[in-house]
């Protein structure tokens, strides 16, 4: 497939990128998710929508997040300059809040009054949590159980904010688990509910739509790069789990072929274990969750659970879009293994005066072998989409330390 100079038509009409994506949905959603993408069109063109967005962008979540030049890191693994895109520093602490505030917004204009939502890491339940109570709407939090166990200060976080949190026990109670049940609540409550769908993931136009909101992270390291350095990054950079927060990066630099683009998944206790999140690196293409992506499954096409440290991580697929960039080669998908996340979680730390989430370590963890590949003339641009507080009880647990 010849791709040149074309990156940003996809998805097509149908919502595909390549063969990947496209909507696998029960009838009963079908007309629903039609009017959405009829209702996100129809905003995307509205001035008024997009002042409204971007002026809570800057007065609520604080953007533009800092672009930091990790100093400490780069003498530590004598390459390339490292940068941090700080999107940590939003409100709520991640990435996150960038698609919810437009969903919720979306879901106003289409007058829905009750907002629903999957959360892993708590992050994004947080972030739908914040926005919800920001404009006086009922918020439902589905929530593994495992996760809701090992990240207690999220979860304490979204009832504060008066979120309704349903833990899920079915299967590994992690975040498929936990989308499942989402994707059963709106198929009974089709009338009043909008689904606010975390990461680029999900049937068409829940992949395109969540790239869209969180493109701006891409956008404003573009300017911040050229602003800093005069120049392009050599390499981009950042975590991959269902990959909002990469593809909102790598986004703007699609048509940059001489930028890299590089993502790095979770692999567990190691790929060769079985017990990993590595979709892309060891999954094969299936349907899950309304779309056709990189998948874990077994021979008869049933979904093998996934494992990682980090709950933001622990889901068996990748958004579609991913998919079509693993396959065309325009982006390289790394791994990297707890143990590598935990190590490279305290070095951060220690050496920047920064704690990341255990998401953004997994990069963090790679980010030195991609700097030396480079040399000291490299530059990288490294997306730290996630602050550490709500991992410091899990960090001490795998580090036997008792902090209770």
């Amino acid at each position: 497939m010849d791709t040149r100079n074309t990156w940003n038509k996809w998805p097509d009409e149908s919502g595909r990128f390549g063969e990947f994506g496209g909507r696998y949905v029960a009838e009963t959603l079908m007309p629903l998710i039609l009017d959405l993408e009829k209702e996100y069109e129809a905003a995307k063109a509205d001035p008024e929508f997009e002042k409204l967005y971007r002026g809570l962008m800057q007065d609520y979540v604080g953007r533009p997040s800092a672009m930091y030049f990790a100093e400490r890191l780069t003498e530590h693994f004598d390459g390339a300059k490292i940068y941090f895109k700080r999107d940590e520093l939003n409100h709520t602490g991640s990435h996150k809040v960038n698609n919810c505030l437009g969903q919720v917004l979306l879901a106003l204009r289409m007058g829905k009054t009750r907002i629903i939502a999957e959360t892993g890491a708590g992050q994004h339940g947080v972030a739908t949590a914040t926005i919800c109570a920001r404009f006086g709407l009922p918020c439902t939090v589905f929530m593994g159980a495992t996760d809701v166990e090992r990240q207690k200060p999220n979860v304490f976080r979204m009832k504060l904010l008066g979120a309704e949190i349903v833990p899920v026990s079915s299967g590994t109670g992690t975040l498929k688990d936990a989308m499942n049940e989402a994707l059963r609540d709106w198929v009974t409550n089709v009338h009043d509910t909008f689904y606010c769908i975390g990461t680029a993931a999900g049937p068409h136009p829940y992949p395109a739509m969540v790239r869209d909101f969180q493109s701006v992270i891409g956008r404003e390291a573009k300017a911040q790069i050229m602003e800093r350095e005069g120049r392009l990054p050599d390499v981009v950079m950042a975590c991959i789990g269902g990959g909002s927060n990469a593809i909102g990066l790598f986004h703007p630099f699609l048509e940059d072929e001489n930028v890299r683009m590089i993502g790095v998944e979770a692999s567990g206790h190691g790929i060769e274990t079985g017990e990993h999140a590595a979709a892309l690196n060891g999954g094969e293409p299936g349907i899950l969750h309304g779309n056709r992506t990189y998948l874990l499954q077994d021979g008869d096409g049933q979904i093998i659970d996934a494992h990682s440290i980090s709950a933001g991580l622990d889901y068996p697929g990748i958004g579609p879009e991913h998919s079509f960039l693993k396959d065309t080669g325009r982006a390289e998908y790394l791994t990297c293994t707890d143990k590598e996340a935990l190590d490279a979680f305290q070095l951060c730390t220690k050496l920047e005066g920064i704690i990341p989430a255990l998401e953004p370590a997994h990069a963090i963890a790679r980010v030195g072998d991609v700097a030396r590949e480079l040399g000291k003339d490299g530059l990288i641009i490294m997306n730290l989409c996630g602050r550490g507080d709500k991992d410091v009880f899990s960090v001490a647990g795998h580090l036997g330390i008792d902090i209770d």
